[in-house]
């Protein structure tokens, strides 16, 4: 085992150590300074993204770390391809600024070993057979992607190999071959899913079982959640579950009042809500699949005080009848638009909760709303660490 394959935040992971073998691969832009640096990097850029806007909050927390710094990542989309044109089959990641070149990162220190298992075994796989990768100029040929899934208190792996329709794939073969690989996970499904659809994005037009189940089933916050191929589910368990926790912690006295959850996606904090004596908690969200999934969810976990609506935010308020004590928001990276912001002002809510994935959106949005709501305090997390990527809770009071 790597000394590092557990480490948790303050711990060295980086510095002299050799964080990572994959020096052009375009995951990890800080690999090569210490967590404490990448910490006060990232604490400094979503600080300055606040100032640039005029965003004082009454209190602005110290950002949090990740509980984990490895092995972190529970879903991994791989593209198939190759490093230089005409050369060899590669899976992992693209490289750093390159749209075709796609390097092989079968020792990422951001997925646990088995997924880095499955992604040499398919690979191999592949290339014994002369499966050749999906083009995405000339839109030929047949590998696509390999998606890898993990339920981490589950210890649940649901494998996805995506293909066009220019060729056959042996399916049973493939499952054979990558169920035999996983050694600290246990496979419960695998699936071959056809993708001709010229967009670079994963995706399925076609799902074929080919062993066990469509999904795989996570632990979070108390709530048990059945997560399916394509599904939205956090990407660090251990550090959304903190963010979350304290979102929610930070809504005052939350028995029995109406919450609004806005841009819910699966509903894990909507049912997390409800969960903790909210009198009535509504997840809104545009994609059906999600909605779906939520609701599905809800009953699995016995939950009748939440609903959720297909739709555009926009929209969807005009509808409802119920007012919000709470609105949560956790729009995605390009923050809110200025006219449904305009729809949530004017509900009302005494207090609003904004979950973000993007600073600068965040700023945006609470310059927006700052003749309605005061901003009482704000924290950064780094749910990625290594990557740019920062994360934040506000809470905002109505004046």
């Amino acid at each position: 085992m790597s000394p590092h394959a557990g480490a948790r935040a303050g711990e060295t992971v980086c510095g002299a150590d050799v964080f990572c073998v994959h020096e052009a691969c375009g995951g990890c832009r800080y690999r090569d300074i210490s967590y404490a640096e990448q910490l006060a990097v990232k604490g400094g850029a979503f600080r300055r993204a606040l100032e640039d806007k005029g965003i004082v909050p009454e209190e602005l927390l110290e950002i949090a770390g990740s509980p984990r710094l490895i092995a972190y990542r529970n879903k991994m989309d791989y593209t198939f391809g190759d490093e230089f044109k005409g050369g060899p089959l590669t899976l992992g990641m693209h490289r750093r600024k390159s749209f075709m070149s796609v390097i092989t990162t079968d020792r990422c220190r951001l997925v646990d070993r088995d997924f880095n298992r499955v992604l040499t075994g398919t690979l191999s796989f592949a290339a014994d057979r002369g499966y050749t990768a999906y083009n995405k100029k000339s839109h030929v040929g047949l590998l696509r992607n390999l998606v890898v899934r993990k339920g981490v208190r589950t210890g649940q792996l649901l494998i996805n190999l995506v293909t066009s329709s220019q060729g056959d794939v042996d399916g049973p073969a493939f499952a054979r071959e990558v169920c035999s690989l996983v050694q600290e996970s246990r496979v419960v499904g695998v699936l071959h899913c056809v993708n001709d659809n010229p967009a670079d994005f994963v995706r399925a037009e076609d799902r074929r079982l080919l062993c066990g189940d469509d999904h795989y089933f996570e632990e979070i916050m108390g709530l048990t959640f059945k997560v399916s191929a394509f599904s939205f589910f956090q990407t660090n368990v251990e550090a959304s579950e903190r963010l979350y926790e304290t979102a929610l912690s930070w809504i005052p006295d939350p028995a029995e009042k109406t919450v609004f959850d806005l841009y819910c996606g699966a509903g894990t904090v909507t049912q997390a809500a409800a969960a903790r004596g909210a009198g009535l908690a509504v997840g809104v969200e545009l994609v059906p699949e999600a909605v779906a999934a939520a609701t599905e969810n809800a009953a699995l976990n016995g939950l009748a005080n939440c609903r959720f609506i297909e739709g555009d935010v926009l929209t969807v308020l005009d509808r409802l009848v119920e007012k919000p004590d709470v609105i949560i928001l956790d729009p995605p990276r390009a923050g809110v638009h200025p006219k449904a912001l305009r729809k949530i002002v004017d509900c009302r809510a005494k207090t609003v909760v904004y979950i973000s994935c993007n600073p600068n959106s965040l700023a945006d949005n609470l310059a927006f709303m700052r003749d309605s709501y005061s901003v009482k305090r704000v924290r950064a997390f780094d749910n990625f660490p290594f990557t740019a990527h920062t994360e934040a809770v506000a809470l905002l009071e109505s004046v």
